[in-house]
C-alpha cells in the first residue's frame, strides 16, 4: 500500500474530489481521509506521481513530499476536526496533550516547528480556527452567544468577544448586524 499525504483537504467535499481524481487516473484508493490516502497500489511512478500533483494543485491542493509539512498538515487537520467537527470543546481541552498524543512527538518540536513554518503560534492558530467556527455559528444565528461560548469551550462569553473582537476588530454583535456584506468568512485552508 502506498501513503500519500495532501494538504488543504479540510472537508467532507475535499475527500470527495481527491477520490474522484485518484479514480480519474487510474489508481485504486483504499482510505481516504482528510490529509492522507491509501492507495492499493504498491509504488506510484513518477509521470502518475506528477499528474496527480498537477491534478491537485488545479483543485486546490498540494501533494506533500516533506516529513515536517506533513506533520504540519497532520496538526491542522487535528485542530481543525476537533474545533469544526466536535459536538462540543471542552473548555479545558489540553491541546498540547492531544496533540502530541495523537502525534508521538514532544509538543515543544511541533510547536516551533509550527511556527517556523506557518509564522504563527499553534495557539494563534486554534484562535483563529475557533473565531472562524463563531463566525459560522453568529452567521447562522441558531445559537446564543452563550450557547456559542459554551460549545467552544471558553470560560465565559467576555473572553470569546474580546478574543473575536481582537482577530476581527468587531465585537459579535457588530459582526451579527454586518455578517454576510462586510466580514466574509474564510475558507479553512486559509487560515
Amino acid at each position: 500500500m502506498v501513503e500519500i499525504h495532501i494538504k488543504n483537504m479540510v472537508c467532507n467535499r475535499c475527500i470527495a474530489a481527491v477520490r474522484t481524481e485518484l479514480i480519474a487516473l487510474g489508481l485504486h484508493p483504499l482510505i481516504v481521509e482528510m490529509g492522507v490516502v491509501g492507495l492499493k497500489e504498491n509504488e506510484l511512478d513518477e509521470g502518475i506521481r506528477s499528474k496527480l500533483a498537477n491534478r491537485l494543485n488545479e483543485l486546490g491542493f498540494e501533494l506533500l513530499d516533506n516529513s515536517r509539512t506533513r506533520l504540519i498538515e497532520q496538526i491542522k487537520n487535528l485542530i481543525i476536526e476537533k474545533v469544526h467537527r466536535s459536538d462540543t470543546l471542552d473548555e479545558k481541552v489540553n491541546w498540547s496533550k492531544l496533540i502530541s498524543d495523537q502525534l508521538f512527538h514532544e509538543y515543544n518540536y511541533l510547536s516551533a516547528l509550527f511556527s517556523s513554518v506557518e509564522g504563527l503560534t499553534l495557539e494563534q492558530y486554534i484562535i483563529r480556527q475557533k473565531i472562524e467556527k463563531v463566525k459560522e455559528l453568529l452567521f447562522y444565528d441558531e445559537l446564543s452567544l452563550g450557547k456559542i461560548a459554551d460549545k467552544l469551550g471558553y470560560s465565559s462569553i467576555a473572553h470569546l468577544s474580546a478574543q473575536f473582537k481582537k482577530i476581527t476588530g468587531q465585537t459579535p454583535s457588530q459582526f451579527k448586524k454586518t455578517r454576510a456584506f462586510d466580514m466574509k468568512r474564510r475558507s479553512l485552508d486559509e487560515i
